[in-house]
């Protein structure tokens, strides 16, 4: 059964608060106090939902109490109550917090409609400021987990730039959790209370990404019913995260260096030009630099985005975080899926750390997901572990990485993991590419630049 609001009405006149208090029963709970000072006492002692309160009290007024009760964490809805020759006070009362006013006689009809919507408010801000601090807790600071020198070192830069205006360029390999710190950066920054929008270029077509990006006008192609805002304008007084920029068409190249130079742009089909107050935040597995160099990405548009670049290490660079990573990730998989959190055994935990964990942080991520789902008991053993994670313990773990690997170039090894991938999913490639952490498209792209055929490994399942 869904709890009963509170309201406390606060008058000096006995009858006024015991009238108010027959007319309010039943529908609330109700509490009753006869000055503002005792009020605040009750105030203390529990959580209210609406307080109201006479305006003119002896002692301390209404105006004073309901200062008081809006420092207060939460914050109760206050209506005030007022005779026709203070309505001028209760005005500026309501322009200092209070939800509403109401004349005396009170009319009963007009009091109930006024604690629905209050009471509505109050629920809509409550669960507004629930869904901000599950926000900060998911993609503040504190999910970036580590305690080695890498990803310390990553964390205190993440600290230095986000409070700047400065476009972040975050480099690092697919799964290593680059739209992570882009929005651990927004929530550090002064944009923290603004939009965070997140695009992921290799996903669209150039035609869906300009329109995805800047919008259309009704009309401007086929399909185009109507006007749709971009998430340029969608993020307007905050940031815009937008992920795999190497593989952004030229000409849209063009577009985006046009909004940072001079922060406008025009819709898609549209001729009206549109200012936007955005700072971008861009992310990349490529070397940008190599396709500067080489005429596939825009040398202007290289050095307005390279201004601060952060590099996010792999996993197999900081293989001393996976105990931490993997209770980290127990923890909220057991919750999700209303578990105890299971332990995880020493032979369980030493194949994952001998694991090359080609996918990084998404990957481990993926796999505990698996193994709480499937756990047969408190305890996660080496069975639990999946087998392409217990067979691929022993492999090479890529490139720089400590058990093998020596000699080769970034190329074979990206090679070798691609094609470790598609073994390990029997040549299917939505798996493969999950698994990777890349889109469907970019896999089919590597097999190509990588002479694979569609037969090797039977890569052309999908």
């Amino acid at each position: 059964m869904k709890k009963k609001p509170t309201v406390l009405i606060v008058d000096d006149e006995k009858n006024t608060r015991e009238g108010l208090a027959r007319a309010l029963q039943g529908a609330h709970r109700v509490l009753l106090a006869e000055s503002g000072a005792a009020a605040l006492r009750l105030l203390e002692e529990e959580p209210v939902d609406v307080v109201l309160s006479d305006l003119r009290m002896p002692e301390m007024d209404g105006l004073t109490l309901m200062q008081r009760a809006l420092a207060r964490t939460p914050q109760p809805a206050v209506i005030l109550l007022t005779a026709y020759g203070s309505i001028e006070s209760a005005v500026e009362a309501m322009r200092l917090g209070a939800y509403d006013f109401l004349t005396k006689p009170v009319n009963l009809d007009r009091l109930d409609l006024l604690l629905k919507r209050a009471l509505a408010s109050r629920e809509m801000e409550t669960e507004n400021r629930r869904l901000r601090e599950q926000l900060t807790t998911r993609f503040g600071l504190e999910n970036l987990v580590g305690q080695s020198a890498a990803m310390q070192q990553t964390i205190e830069m993440i600290r230095q730039v986000a409070p700047s205006r400065s476009t972040v360029l975050i480099q690092g390999e697919s799964g290593t959790g680059k739209e992570l710190v882009a929005q651990a950066i927004h929530n550090l920054s002064p944009r923290s209370k603004g939009p965070f929008v997140a695009v992921h270029g290799a996903s669209l077509t150039p035609t869906l990404l300009e329109s995805e990006l800047f919008g259309h006008e009704k009309g401007a192609f086929t399909g185009a019913v109507e006007n749709r805002r971009g998430r340029f304008e969608l993020a307007d007084g905050g940031t815009l995260f937008l992920d795999e920029i190497g593989e952004i068409d030229a000409r849209l190249q063009v577009k985006i260096l046009r909004v940072l130079e001079e922060h406008r742009f025009e819709r898609v089909g549209g001729q009206r030009t549109i200012d936007v107050d955005v700072r971008l935040i861009t992310a990349t597995n490529r070397d940008l630099r190599e396709r500067v160099a080489r005429g596939e990405f825009r040398e202007d548009l290289f050095y307005r985005l390279n201004v601060v670049v952060l590099h996010i290490p792999p996993l197999r660079e900081r293989m001393e975080d996976i105990p931490l990573l993997a209770n980290h990730f127990l923890k909220e998989f057991a919750a999700e899926n209303q578990k105890p959190v299971p332990a995880l055994s020493p032979d369980a935990l030493d194949a994952l750390a001998a694991h090359g964990w080609p996918g990084n942080v998404r990957e481990l991520r993926n796999v505990i997901e698996r193994m709480v789902v499937m756990a047969r008991g408190d305890r996660l053993t080496l069975r639990d572990v999946p087998p392409a994670v217990r067979e691929g313990a022993g492999r090479p773990r890529g490139r720089g990485g400590p058990a093998g690997g020596a000699g080769l170039t970034l190329d074979d090894m990206e090679r070798r993991m691609i094609v470790q991938a598609l073994d390990a999913h029997g040549g299917h490639r939505v798996k493969a590419a999950r698994q990777l952490g890349i889109s469907r498209r970019t896999l089919h792209r590597k097999l190509n630049e990588y002479g694979l055929r569609e037969t090797d490994g039977d890569a052309g399942r999908a």
